[in-house]
């Protein structure tokens, strides 16, 4: 038997069925799915400044979720910012299928719980069905050394789903164990 990650399992067996008794589907195919997580990591303004900084954020992005992070580049030159076209100055990854439920279940049970203060994250959807949650310091991923840290990062994660409306999105993505303040 081939493995299932366990976040994959209980969507399922759990969430699935929760999310078709709350919202009257008649069909599976009708329930919102997690279909990805991007996680972004802007860099621009000391990427200009030290070229190093963005082979340190790919290999950090890289070590938090398993899979090669890649550099996005600038559009344009923006001259007041000494930025020319083509230099980079962000890294994001892209996470689908198992090492989607694998990140989702470390952000949930080991990452977020190590925030200092921790009262919940923000329950704002994009009206479109998608939750971006914005994290300040990239040290609360386990995967990282804090002393090999070179620049305090924030990192964005954004939660893409199938759901038509930002209600669906909030339930199943509450269902999974995300802990939003209360509404």
């Amino acid at each position: 038997m081939s493995y299932i990650p366990t976040y994959k399992k209980k969507y399922a067996e759990e969430i699935l069925p929760a999310l078709m008794k709350e919202f009257g589907y008649t069909t599976p195919m009708q329930a919102p799915r997690l279909q990805k997580i991007v996680l972004n990591q802007g860099v621009g303004r000391y990427a200009t400044a030290d070229k190093k900084i963005v082979d340190v954020a790919i290999a950090e992005l890289t070590a938090i979720t398993g899979q090669k992070a890649v550099a996005s580049l600038s559009k344009k030159d923006v001259s007041n910012f000494k930025l020319r076209k083509g230099m980079p100055v962000g890294v994001r990854v892209t996470l689908r299928g198992n090492r989607m439920y694998e990140f989702l279940e470390r952000l949930i049970a080991v990452s977020l719980p190590r925030i200092r203060d921790f009262k919940g994250i923000s329950g704002k959807l994009d009206g479109r069905g998608n939750y971006t949650l914005g994290i300040a310091e990239q040290i609360i991923f386990p995967e990282i050394d804090i002393d090999k840290i070179v620049k305090m990062m924030g990192v964005e994660i954004t939660f893409v789903t199938s759901a038509t409306t930002d209600e669906e999105a909030y339930a199943m993505l509450r269902e999974f164990g995300l802990p939003f303040k209360k509404r």
